[in-house]
C-alpha cells in the first residue's frame, strides 16, 4: 500500500489535517481524494475530536488537481456534464459541523481554493508564502465545483469578479483586504496561531459551536424572523439537553472558568402539575426573554 497522501493527528480536542504531496505541491489526484474524504470523516466521526487545523507540507496549501492524474478533464472530483456533482467532497464542503480553521501556508489555487470557500470557517494565511488563484479560466474551464459561486457568496461582487475573470493570483495581504482570510502572521508563527484559535474554541461548549456553525451553514441565508425562530428552537434543544448552559452560568456566578464538557442531561421524572400562579409567573417570565 502506497504512503497516505493525508496525514491526520489528533492532540487534546484539535485534530491537524494535513496535505502530504509537497513534491506535487499538494495537488489532488485519486489517491489524496480518497485521503482526503477520509481524514475529513475521520475528524467528523472522532468524538475527541473539537476543532481541525488544515494545512500542507512544503511550499503549498494545495495548488489545485494533478492534472498528471487526469483528475481535472474527466470529472472524477465533481461529475460529469450529465451527472449529478460529488457532493460531501472538497468542492463542496464535507457536511461537517465542527470548526476547521485553515493555516494556508503557501498555494492555495483551484481545487486548494475550492477546499478553502467550501471547508473551512477561519482562515489564516502566511505572510511570506500564501498565494491564491482561481486557476481555472486560464485553463479553459469554469470548474465543476461551486467555486465561483461561493467567491460570490463570501466577497463582494467587484473583488469575486476581478479573481474569476482576470485569474491573476494575489498574495495575503490581497487576500486579507478583501475578507477571504482573516489575518495575515509570518510563516513561523503561522500553524502557532492557528492552533492558538483552536485551543481557545475548545474552551468553549462544543456542542454550542457545533450548533452554531449548523445553524449558521443550515438557516443563515433565511429572512431574519424565520432564522430567529430556528435559533430559538436550537438554543432551547441546546440547554434542555445537555449540562453546559448550567455550567456556564455556575461559573459566571462564582467567578470562576467555566469546564465545558457537552454531556448530555440525564432523563429525570415529568415534573407535576404546577399551579395557575406559578404558570402565569413562567410565561411571563418566557416572555420577557430574561430566562
Amino acid at each position: 500500500m502506497s504512503d497516505p497522501c493525508v496525514r491526520y493527528e489528533l492532540d487534546g480536542h484539535v485534530a491537524t489535517i494535513t496535505y502530504d504531496r509537497p513534491d506535487a505541491l499538494n495537488t489532488i489526484n485519486g489517491a489524496m481524494r480518497r485521503d482526503l474524504n477520509a481524514a475529513f470523516e475521520r475528524f467528523r466521526d472522532e468524538e475527541e475530536a473539537w476543532v481541525a487545523i488544515v494545512t500542507g507540507a512544503g511550499r503549498a496549501f494545495c495548488a489545485g488537481a494533478d492534472l498528471r492524474d487526469g483528475a481535472g478533464s474527466t470529472g472524477e472530483f465533481g461529475g460529469t456534464f450529465w451527472e449529478k456533482p460529488t457532493i460531501n467532497s472538497f468542492e463542496s464542503g464535507w457536511e461537517i459541523f465542527k470548526p476547521v480553521i485553515a493555516a494556508v501556508n503557501g498555494w492555495a489555487a483551484g481545487a486548494g481554493l475550492y477546499i478553502l470557500l467550501a471547508s473551512t470557517d477561519i482562515r489564516i494565511a502566511s505572510a511570506e508564502h500564501a498565494r491564491f488563484k482561481f486557476a481555472l479560466l486560464t485553463q479553459g474551464w469554469l470548474g465543476h465545483g461551486p467555486g465561483a459561486s461561493l467567491l460570490a457568496k463570501q466577497l463582494r461582487y467587484i473583488d469575486a469578479m476581478k479573481i474569476l475573470l482576470t485569474d491573476e493570483p494575489f498574495d495575503a495581504q490581497e487576500a486579507l483586504r478583501i475578507g477571504l482570510i482573516n489575518e495575515v502572521v509570518p510563516h513561523a508563527q503561522l500553524l502557532e496561531r492557528a492552533e492558538k484559535l483552536a485551543r481557545h474554541i475548545c474552551t468553549l461548549p462544543p456542542v454550542a459551536v457545533r450548533m452554531m456553525k449548523e445553524f449558521l451553514v443550515r438557516f443563515g441565508d433565511l429572512p431574519t424572523d424565520q432564522a430567529w425562530h430556528v435559533q430559538n428552537l436550537i438554543n432551547s434543544l441546546l440547554i434542555q439537553t445537555t449540562t453546559d448552559g448550567e455550567e456556564g452560568r455556575q461559573a459566571f456566578n462564582a467567578k470562576r472558568k467555566p469546564n465545558f464538557d457537552g454531556k448530555l442531561r440525564k432523563r429525570g421524572e415529568a415534573w407535576p402539575e404546577i399551579s395557575e400562579e406559578d404558570a402565569k409567573r413562567l410565561d411571563e417570565a418566557y416572555r420577557s426573554g430574561e430566562f
